[in-house]
């Protein structure tokens, strides 16, 4: 096969790949923040 015709994955899928990963990372970073929250709040660390 001639590189020049194969066709990898487009600009839009590898776009839509790594605005996936961010919105997962955004999101797991506010489930520790809230559990962070949560457990100080548990403990009396409350302001």
């Amino acid at each position: 096969m001639n590189p020049s015709t194969t066709k990898g994955p487009g600009w839009s899928k590898r776009l839509l790949w790594l605005l996936a990963i961010w919105a997962a990372s955004v999101m797991a970073l506010g489930a520790v923040a809230l559990a962070t929250r949560l457990a100080m709040r548990f403990a009396g660390m409350t302001v």
